[in-house]
């Protein structure tokens, strides 16, 4: 028996009037998940990378079961090749490699996620207040916004890194204080565009506050651009975090992180004869960033509604 929809239901007499408006709003909903679903489960990359890195966020929750010895225990056996016993060698102090990889994930993991959520946040408040408001406030703002953005990025984290010290709260700290201004333009951006429809000023007739418009009405309709800016965001967190551990001023010993695991290949000698202690590392930060690059193409292809 052929489904009747709820238009027809109505007509006929058998579903409320009230029922009628709102349930044809929710079947529109639905019908715009589903195939932004679809969109992204067509992106054979995206979707490969979504696995890997779910895969590496168990990786990072499960190190305690998944390593075979603790990542700072001092084995037997020093720069070990890999073995039956170390699947991936040990390192000059006699770590076992594969456990300070494991480990090293939940350091990059929580590290690029960490540094996203926080220059997210600020970053989407500063833009949405500097479009809708414009004038003055979005001149300062924007001027600020090229303060930020005319110093070289990475040499303003080794500064400041080096003032407040190393270590991995300072790190996600810096990388969350420094990156909210090409989100901010991003939102200031979407914001603009979006203050100007009609939904916008039926809110503004009805009487609701600047502060429910902004964060109820507008910042619901921004969040596309967003999602594809914070994934690939943590992508070059995770980047930044890898340069500076290798650098000396990142994570530090005897903490595990992929970046100064990379260390050891400062040796001409450990880079011709020892390639267990950084082509794991390598890898991993590799096939990460990928992962969630791939990702981002997804959710940006996915989204973009010339594609529906």
């Amino acid at each position: 028996m052929p489904a009747v929809s709820w238009r027809e239901q109505a007509e006929k007499g058998t579903v409320p009037a009230v029922e009628l408006a709102v349930k044809p709003a929710a079947e529109r909903q639905e019908s715009y998940l589903q195939n932004v679903i679809k969109q992204f489960l067509r992106h054979k990359m995206a979707v490969a990378g979504l696995l890997v890195f779910v895969i590496l966020i168990l990786m990072a929750a499960l190190a305690p079961v998944l390593a075979p010895y603790d990542p700072s225990t001092i084995q037997d056996e020093f720069s070990a090749p890999p073995s039956a016993k170390y699947w991936l060698g040990t390192d000059q102090v006699g770590r076992d490699v594969l456990s300070r990889l494991i480990y090293a994930s939940r350091i990059s993991l929580s590290i690029g996620l960490g540094s996203v959520a926080i220059y997210v946040a600020i970053g989407t408040v500063i833009g949405a207040v500097a479009g809708y408001y414009g004038g003055k406030v979005d001149m300062i703002v924007n001027r600020i916004i090229d303060i930020f953005m005319s110093f070289p990025h990475l040499m303003v984290i080794l500064v400041l890194v080096t003032i407040i010290g190393p270590g991995l709260s300072n790190i996600i700290l810096v990388l969350g204080l420094l990156g909210w201004p090409a989100v901010a333009r991003l939102v200031r951006g979407s914001v603009l565009s979006i203050k100007q429809m009609e939904f916008v000023k039926a809110a503004q007739a009805l009487g609701l506050s600047k502060r429910q418009i902004i964060f109820q009405e507008i910042l619901p309709n921004a969040m596309a651009p967003l999602l594809v800016n914070a994934t690939f965001g943590a992508a070059t967190a995770i980047l930044s975090e890898s340069s500076l551990s290798f650098l000396g001023m990142g994570v530090q010993p005897p903490t595990a992180s992929w970046g100064n695991m990379l260390t050891a290949a400062q040796s001409i000698t450990t880079l011709k004869s020892e390639p267990w202690l950084w082509i794991p590392s390598g890898l991993m930060i590799v096939i990460t960033v990928l992962a969630i690059n791939f990702v981002g193409d997804g959710v940006r292809d996915a989204l973009d509604p010339k594609k529906k």
